[in-house]
Order: structure tokens, then sequence, then C-alpha cells
């Protein structure tokens, strides 16, 4: 059983480890450290403890979902170029119960065509894209909404 004061997950997928560094016009000049950074600020703001996780293996993160069962209030994940390739993924996120915010840097819908797909929204309370790293205080926000009403 998930307690009140249990922390919330922002995880984040493959060569997010990069940002700062990874095509900058496209990602921004953010470094992964400065986004969790926000995060936890965001998260102390609306009352929320965030951990924050990062993985390039799609196992990891399936693990890192199922782990949040029992251990998170909701999931806040950008999971990157997993949104487009892994039902694995989306069918962990369906199988855990929680609120679920998804997050992308880039507007994937201006992206190639390829990317405009995501097997994680279907399963998302709410989608995110676009608004670079202010995507996560904006989906730590709405998540916190969502807790507030469970």
């Amino acid at each position: 059983m998930v307690t009140p004061a249990a922390p919330v997950l922002v995880l984040n997928g493959p060569n997010l480890n990069l940002l700062g560094l990874r095509e900058p016009a496209i990602y921004g000049t953010d470094t992964l450290d400065t986004i969790e950074r926000l995060c936890h600020d965001t998260g102390k703001g609306l009352g929320l403890r965030v951990e924050c996780r990062q993985s390039n293996h799609e196992g990891v993160l399936i693990d890192a979902v199922q782990e949040a069962r029992t251990a998170h209030r909701g999931i806040v994940i950008n999971p990157a170029g997993y949104s487009h390739t892994s039902v694995a993924l989306r069918d962990a996120l369906a199988a855990v119960g929680l609120p679920v915010v998804e997050v992308h840097l880039s507007n994937i819908h201006r992206r190639e065509e390829f990317r405009h797909h995501s097997y994680v929204s279907g399963v998302a309370d709410a989608v995110i894209c676009g608004a670079g790293a202010h995507g996560y205080a904006l989906a730590l926000t709405h998540l916190a909404r969502l807790i507030a009403v469970d």
C-alpha cells in the first residue's frame, strides 16, 4: 500500500543522460542534473517528495515502474525513444495503477513521422510535449492535482 508521504517518481529513458550535449537545437541546453533539480524544487513547492531515475535500458525502466506500484504515488515519465517502440514499458505503466504523466522536451508531433506515435500516451493521464525542461514542472503540477483527486 502506498502512503500519502510516498514520493513521486520521475523516470527518464535512454540518452537523456546526454542532455546538454545531445542535439541542443532539439532538446535544449539543460542537463539532466538541471532538470532533476527543477523537479525537486517544483515538487517541494507542491508538497511532493520527488525521486529521479534514468536508465538507457528498457528492462531497468520496467523494473522501476513495477517497483513504483508500492513505493510511489505517481509517475512522470520521459520514455524518450522507448515511447515509439516499447509495448512492454506501456504494459508496465498500465499494470501498476498509478497516475502517469508523459513528458517530452521536444514536440514529438513536429518531428519525424515515426515519433508521432507513443505507446505510452495511451495509458498516460496527460501528455506534455514541446515545453522543454519546463514540461517537467508542468507534469509534476498536473500529477499533484491527480494525486489530490485520488
